[in-house]
């Protein structure tokens, strides 16, 4: 995954993120996705993330994987 430096983060969109809210999950770019896919489902089952949030991050980085 590339590196996503603080400053980069910070002129992301609001729209690149799986959690725009609250600026979680960046997604811009297909391994970032990846990533918030894995990362989502690992605070779900911890129970630190709701279904709703969940669904909304994996829609986002689906989108983002062209799935």
């Amino acid at each position: 995954m590339a590196q996503l430096s603080s400053k980069s983060r910070s002129e992301l969109g609001d729209a690149m993120f799986g959690l725009p809210g609250q600026r979680k999950y960046p997604v811009p770019d297909k391994s970032h996705a990846r990533n918030a896919l894995a990362r989502a489902s690992q605070q779900y089952n911890a129970g630190r993330l709701s279904a709703s949030e969940k669904a909304q991050i994996d829609a986002k980085a689906h989108a983002k994987l062209g799935k």
